[in-house]
Parts: structure tokens; C-alpha cells; sequence
């Protein structure tokens, strides 16, 4: 059957228009069509690992595809924060960081591949936790005033653990020191739950712990728990003061997470991604696994970009700082 001259004209006249739309649309229209990757800057156990893969497990849910979790550890997170800026900017890495790896390095590291505010597309913020100093369950001492004590009668002798030059428990750690007048031994680790097992082992004395890894030996007797780094004490376990209560007013740390993006990543693709995350938020089984290892969840408002741009510039003013002015530095 031959069409008429005009509905031929009008059919012909689309489908050369067809090839002009960007190419991205169609992709977009499909997104996503093959697996994720979630890179994690810190070793597997860890508080942004499995906040990562708990994550995971809900969105895969939401989008329809397998999520894989890469850790790629080192460098303070450093090399993982480099991948994901390298990363064609198409939907499919996303990049989990936290204070230590989008805002402590960029004032200890000397030479960065990348620029943390300008090399990146902020997704949402995801949770908040204080941190807690915990001992070897054999140190002499039992709270945190006869810590400190013992480590002003012994000083460099204490070994203070961290979760790797340059990170946000390497700092808290030189922050404790210098608000306490004391010295030790830094030793840094690829992650705090390598740091943690050491902990337990006995091989080092102290670290800053976080709830992931350290509530579970606190509880079960593995380790000394001398205070918590905020102003309220932790649901996991309400039975460690704050540092308010144990003797160090004002020493607050926490350890917040949040999703970034390659610079570049089309608005559709994030908005399909914030969506899918703040159903993943919001479901009462991730709530629940969040909970249990002492994770706040920021508020429905605050799980955006927006919010994540701004929480990571404040925290840049407020610790850059200090960094630099107790000269701080990695190389």
C-alpha cells in the first residue's frame, strides 16, 4: 500500500530528525542497564563498607540491577576518591565517602589527583555516628581520666591505632593527644575494622572506634570502651559515658557518609539515584540494620546534593583549620 505524499513527508522528516537528540537521552531513558559499582575507599568490616553494602542490597531493589561493591583501599581513601573521579560520568560508579575521605585529606594530603569540590557531583548525605575511644580490654587503665593519667606518666608509650594516614580517626586521634597534653604511637591502618581486629589481639592499646566495628567487642567484653565522642550516648550501648561525662568536655567527633558522583553525571541519572536512595532511607528494614550498628540517618530533607555540598563545605571550614595549623600532613 502506498501512503499519501504528506504522511510520507511527515514520517520521513522524524525519523531524520531522530539521530539530532543527544545520544545520552536514549541511555538515560534506559538507565540503568547493567550493574552499578559502589567504590568503597575503606577495607571490607568497616563502618563505610557496610553501610555501603547494606545499601546496596536495598537498591538493588529499586533499580532493577546487581550493585558490586569494590574496596579500594589505601592512601587514606585517597586512591578510591582518585577512581571514582576518573570515572566516565554515565550513572554507574558511585563513590560512598565520609568526613575522612572527602574532607580531612584535602588539608593532609600535599598533591591530590583530583579536587574534592570541584571533581565531584554530590548525591545525598546518608548517616551520622559518633565515634568512641576504646582500649585493649588488658591496659591498666579503667576510664578515661586514669587513661589520660597513665599516659601523661608514660609519654610516647602508648600505640594509637588509626584507620590510615590522613584519615578522620588519624586526626581525632592527634586532636585527643593535643587537647590532653599527652604523646604516643601512631600506627595507621588500611580501615578501622583491620585496626579493631589488632585492638582485640592485643598488639596495639588504643584507637578512636567506630559503632560498626566496636560496639559488638566492647559488648562482649574484647575490648575497654572509655567514652563516647558526642554529647549523648549511643543506642548500641548506653552504657559508655559520653567524653562530657568521662572528663573531656567539647572532644565531639563523628564520622558522617554520603553518596558522590563523578563530575559530568547527567541530572536525570541523579535524580533517578537520589530517588532510589531516599526509598532505600526510608525502608523500614535498612532503618533497622543502620540502627543496629549506631547510624543516624539524616532527615528526608537533608538527602540530597544541596545538603551534602553544604554539610562537606562546613566541615571543610571546620577542620581545615585546624589541620593546618597543627601542620598535619601526609606525603
Amino acid at each position: 500500500m502506498r501512503l499519501p505524499r504528506r504522511t510520507f513527508l511527515q514520517l520521513a522528516a522524524g525519523a531524520a530528525a531522530l539521530p539530532a537528540l543527544p545520544g545520552a537521552v536514549f541511555a538515560q531513558a534506559a538507565y540503568p542497564s547493567k550493574p552499578i559499582t559502589i567504590v568503597v575507599p575503606y577495607a571490607a568490616g568497616g563502618p563505610t563498607d557496610t553501610i555501603a553494602r547494606i545499601m546496596a542490597e536495598r537498591l538493588r531493589v529499586s533499580l532493577g540491577q546487581t550493585i558490586v561493591i569494590e574496596n579500594t583501599t589505601g592512601a587514606g581513601g585517597t586512591i578510591a576518591v582518585g577512581r571514582v573521579a576518573r570515572s566516565a560520568p554515565d550513572g554507574y560508579t558511585i563513590g560512598i565517602g565520609q568526613n575522612g575521605s572527602h574532607v580531612v585529606t584535602g588539608a593532609t594530603y600535599q598533591r591530590l589527583p583530583y579536587d574534592l569540590l570541584n571533581d565531584f557531583q554530590p548525591l545525598t548525605l546518608l548517616t551520622d555516628a559518633p565515634f568512641f575511644l576504646a582500649g585493649r580490654k588488658t591496659f591498666p587503665a579503667d576510664d578515661l581520666k586514669g587513661l589520660i593519667a597513665w599516659m601523661k606518666a608514660n609519654p610516647g608509650k602508648i600505640i594509637f591505632a588509626n584507620g590510615g594516614n590522613g584519615s578522620i580517626t588519624h586526626i581525632s586521634g592527634l586532636l585527643f593527644m593535643d587537647l590532653t597534653g599527652t604523646t604516643g604511637q601512631v600506627v595507621p591502618y588500611r580501615g578501622n575494622a583491620p585496626a579493631m581486629q589488632d585492638l582485640v589481639a592485643g598488639q596495639v592499646d588504643i584507637m578512636i572506634a567506630d559503632p560498626v566495628t566496636g560496639v559488638p567487642q566492647a559488648r562482649g567484653g574484647s575490648i575497654k570502651a572509655y567514652a563516647v565522642t558526642s554529647r549523648s550516648r549511643l543506642s548500641t550501648a548506653p552504657e559508655i559515658p559520653t567524653v562530657d561525662e568521662a572528663g573531656l568536655p567539647g572532644y565531639h567527633v563523628s564520622l558522617w557518609h554520603g553518596f558522590w558522583m563523578p563530575k559530568g553525571t547527567p541530572q536525570p541519572i541523579m535524580d533517578r539515584l537520589n530517588a532510589a536512595v531516599a526509598e532505600a532511607l526510608a525502608d523500614p528494614t535498612v532503618r533497622g540494620k543502620l540502627a543496629s550498628i549506631g547510624q543516624d540517618i539524616f532527615p528526608p530533607d537533608r538527602q540530597n546534593g544541596q545538603a551534602l555540598d553544604a554539610h562537606q563545605k562546613a566541615e571543610i571550614a571546620k577542620w581545615w583549620p585546624l589541620i593546618k595549623a597543627a601542620e598535619i600532613k601526609v606525603e
